[in-house]
């Protein structure tokens, strides 16, 4: 007998599952771990990760957050094997809130959206471009090279200038923040993996 067709959902939880178990495993924590990190049930967790369940905004919002991710990356259809970004097609990534929209970089996701062990960020900041007042802080290693520009990179306590060319490696789980050292806009290329240097 043969099984009827899967349904778009339950690819969807399925994805979703794998999406789950694929990072709680790259961190090292226990489905038990995950669970009591997000404040969702081990059953949901565990449901979840078989392909199985429904679960609802909430808990996916609790994962990503437990898991260091966006919501997105968690939502996202996995990359293919071989996947092209044609070029000006990358996705757009939401702005950073309670910045002036002048002030506003653009960044532009050059990995296809579900790549999750891997993203390559094309960023345009504006003059005047600084986000220490709101720093980021998640699991992962970066890499920004500066293409046109001048760009400072503060890390805690430490901060370098980065000239057109340079390249800076830092782990992401300490706070950090980019600024436009240049009196014209700085165009940066930065690539994070979730795996923490």
């Amino acid at each position: 007998m043969t099984r009827p067709p899967e349904t778009d959902e339950a690819q969807a939880v399925r994805a979703l599952g794998a999406t789950v178990r694929d990072s709680r495993k790259r961190l090292g924590l226990s489905v038990h771990a995950l669970a009591e990190k997000a404040g969702v049930s081990f059953g949901l967790v565990s449901q979840l990760e078989r392909g199985m369940g429904n679960p609802s905004l909430q808990s996916i919002h609790r994962l990503a957050g437990a898991l260091g991710v966006p919501v997105g990356q968690l939502l996202d259809e996995p990359a293919g094997e071989l996947a092209v970004v044609a070029a000006g097609q990358g996705h757009r990534m939401p702005p950073i809130a309670d910045i002036p929209a002048d002030q506003q970089s653009v960044r532009e996701l050059l990995t296809p959206r579900g790549e999750s062990m891997l993203q390559l960020i094309r960023s345009t900041l504006p003059v005047g471009f600084s986000n220490e007042s709101r720093p980021f802080r998640h699991i992962g290693t970066e890499t920004v090279t500066v293409e046109r520009g001048v760009l400072i990179v503060a890390q805690g306590e430490r901060r370098v200038r980065l000239a057109t060319g340079d390249t800076v490696t830092y782990g992401c789980s300490e706070a950090h923040w980019w600024a436009n050292g240049h009196d014209d806009v700085t165009v940066v290329l930065g690539a994070v993996t979730p795996f923490e240097r």
